[in-house]
Parts: C-alpha cells; sequence; structure tokens
C-alpha cells in the first residue's frame, strides 16, 4: 500500500473500517445506516465525503469504538476501557430485554445467561454463559493473560484464543459478539504493530455466520482442545486477507493508469466512464464495454460514444477486445 497516493489511502482504510462495523452487526442480524457510519468515520480520518451523510449518536459511537481498538492497539486492555466500548455500543438508552433493561456500561446482572433458538415452549440452547459469581475475577484473568504472558504467543493464534475465550465469558447483556470481534481486529492491530486496517475480518465471519456459530457452539460444548476453533478461525483470516489483496490489486491499478494518464485531456464523460471501468466488478464491466454501453453510462448520443471511443483508442488508454462489428468491445489498458 506503500505505492498509493495518502488520499487513496485513507479512501482504502475507510472502506474497510465501514466494511468491518457494518457486517460485524449484521451477524447479529442488525442492519445500520452505511452512510451515517460512514460519515462518522470519515470526519474522524479526514476524508472528504459528500454533504448529505449525517452521522446519528449510533454510528458516532461505532466509529469511536472501532478507531480506539485499532489505533490505539498500544493501550492496555482494562476493565473501564470495555465497559466504555460497551457505552460507545449503545450510546442511547438500552433496549429492552425480556426481563429488565439493558444494563449499558456494566456487566451483566444475576439472570441465567442462554443463546437460544426455536420455538418458545421448546426452545433449543446452543450456549450458557458461567454463573454470573466470579465474573469480574474470569475477567480480569483474562485482561492479565490479555496484556502479558499471551504477548509470547504466535500474534494469530492469541487474536483467534482472545476471541473465544472473551465470547465464552459474556460478560454483558447484549454486545458481546461485536466486543469480541472489536477485540479480535485491537489483537490483530497489536500483531502487527500498526494501525492500518485494509482487511476485515468480520465480513468473512459473516459469509460463513452459520459455520461461525456452529464452530463456536461446538468449541464451547467440547474439551479445551481449541484445535477445531483455531483452524477455523485462522481459515476465515485467511478468507478476508486474499479478499484485501484482490482490492490492493485494484486499488493499485487505478494508481498506475492515472500515473500514466496524469497529463491525458479527457471529457467528464470519458472520465465517468474511465471510473466505471477502473471499478472492477460487475459494476466494472469485467468483459470490457461496447458502444452501447458506454453511450449508456456517459448518458452522451451514439455518435458521440462512438467518436469518444475512437479518441480513448488513439490515445491508448483503451485497447481493443478480440472481436468485431457491433460486438466490439474495449478495456482499459493499463501497462
Amino acid at each position: 500500500m506503500g505505492a498509493i497516493n495518502e488520499e487513496l489511502n485513507a479512501q482504502s482504510m475507510l472502506d474497510t473500517l465501514l466494511q468491518n462495523i457494518i457486517t460485524s452487526s449484521a451477524i447479529e442480524g442488525e442492519a445500520l445506516n452505511a452512510s451515517s457510519v460512514r460519515s462518522s468515520l470519515a470526519r474522524r480520518l479526514g476524508v472528504d465525503e459528500p454533504q448529505g451523510n449525517h452521522p446519528t449518536a449510533r454510528s458516532e459511537g461505532l466509529a469511536e469504538l472501532m478507531l480506539d481498538a485499532t489505533r490505539h492497539y498500544a493501550q492496555p486492555l482494562s476493565l473501564d476501557r470495555l465497559l466504555q466500548w460497551h457505552r460507545l455500543l449503545f450510546p442511547e438508552p438500552g433496549p429492552r430485554l425480556s426481563t429488565h433493561q439493558l444494563r449499558v456500561g456494566e456487566l451483566r446482572g444475576e439472570e441465567p445467561m442462554h443463546v437460544v433458538s426455536g420455538r418458545l415452549d421448546r426452545p433449543v440452547v446452543h450456549f450458557e454463559a458461567p454463573p454470573r459469581a466470579g465474573l469480574e475475577q474470569q475477567l480480569s484473568v483474562f485482561i492479565d493473560w490479555f496484556n502479558g504472558p499471551s504477548r509470547e504467543l504466535d500474534p494469530l493464534l492469541r487474536a483467534g484464543i482472545a476471541h473465544l475465550w472473551f465470547v465464552t465469558l459474556h460478560p454483558f447483556d447484549d454486545g458481546n459478539g461485536r466486543l469480541t470481534r472489536a477485540l479480535t481486529d485491537l489483537a490483530l492491530a497489536q500483531g502487527e504493530h500498526q494501525a492500518i486496517r485494509f482487511y476485515a475480518m468480520s465480513a468473512s465471519i459473516l459469509d460463513n455466520r452459520q459455520g461461525y456459530y456452529q464452530i463456536l457452539e461446538s468449541t464451547q460444548k467440547g474439551t479445551l482442545d481449541i484445535t477445531e476453533w483455531l483452524a477455523w478461525f485462522l481459515q476465515t483470516l485467511l478468507a478476508s486477507i486474499v479478499h484485501a489483496l484482490t482490492t490492493i490489486d485494484r486499488v493499485l491499478g487505478k494508481t498506475r493508469f492515472w500515473q500514466t494518464h496524469r497529463a491525458t485531456a479527457l471529457s467528464a464523460e470519458q472520465l465517468k466512464v474511465i471510473n466505471r471501468l477502473l471499478e472492477g466488478g460487475e459494476k466494472g464491466f469485467e468483459s470490457g464495454i461496447n458502444a452501447a454501453q458506454y453511450q449508456a453510462v456517459a448518458k452522451v448520443s451514439k455518435a458521440t460514444a462512438t467518436r469518444h471511443l475512437a479518441d480513448l483508442l488513439e490515445k491508448g488508454v483503451l485497447e481493443r477486445l478480440p472481436g468485431g462489428g457491433r460486438s466490439t468491445r474495449y478495456q482499459l489498458t493499463i501497462g
């Protein structure tokens, strides 16, 4: 990423953090307002964003939580920090749970903590959290381990162990999964010794949400051998890194393209089409673009589209793909 200018670097980081926040909540079945979260992140990262995206107390809290977990990775973990994260997760009065009001910024109460599914009269208990008695002591043991002896472990295994341990303690009424994934981001940032994030592990967990819950349940109901969980964790982390590398390749392609054509005179319509092509994926016309598609994207006449394409060919911006006639397609020339 060092080859990319600072503006693109910040934009890529914003996209990754946004994806992490949105998908971490989606794992729990919550759909966030992406525009609001993006606005809250952009302001903190110094990235210019279009006007009209209004942050909310919810988006502000989520952005603050994510950036504290990643930017301030050198700061030690503490119970106060975890309680503050919980307050950021629920910045407004907590929702009413089945038996009581959500305790915000406090550890859970004496009520049994179950993760269940199925009919109300025949519930299936997937997980029962440890009893409330002694929770402070168990959290203290975890925090001491996280700040001290765990640093001697492989950093990726450490992140996987921390994830399983904290979500098993289940210290809060609600939000345990989201805080666990924020804690995992903190552990990964500590392992990399940098705050820069270009991969979103929560997105890969969401892609296999059923597998995530299944491996957690089988591990939590099993023995102290957590090898299968760690293998799943590492495979999921690898998937997020592979996806990030694809994104980085696309960003590098954009950078190389504009370095080559920084002095090329282009119309507003041509720039619009080029940017769509640079986006990649289905919206970027991975198999190239023809005259009719150029006309539709640029919103110009058929004659203008033909003239623009000929101009881009002459300037070396586009190259003609094999084929001819009405099926002629063009792709960007990226050296």
